[in-house]
């Protein structure tokens, strides 16, 4: 922005100018948003296929990963299934499965 008003930058339009900043700041501010937007889903009244559909778009390019994201997984989901989830012999390790 210093520059823009010293006028040092030269954009021609304005979507030159909006292109040079979102690429400065859509980085790190994209991936905060993504995991904000994580902690949001939670499985509610939903049936589990439509839960799971939703979860794995939302962490798609997030920052949870592996265990983190299976337990982040597992804290959303109804009470009823986390248990059984629990009780089995072979948990899952990862969404996919």
């Amino acid at each position: 922005m210093e520059d823009l008003e010293a006028e040092i930058l030269e954009y021609v339009t304005v979507g030159e100018f909006l292109v040079d900043l979102k690429k400065k700041f859509e980085g790190e501010d994209n991936k905060i948003m993504k995991m904000a937007k994580l902690k949001k889903v939670e499985q509610r009244n939903r049936i589990i296929e439509e839960f799971v559909q939703e979860f794995k778009r939302t962490a798609r390019d997030n920052r949870y990963k592996g265990r983190l994201l299976v337990e982040k997984f597992k804290r959303e989901i109804n009470e009823v299934i986390r248990k059984k989830l629990i009780e089995t012999k072979w948990p899952p390790r990862s969404i996919e499965q």
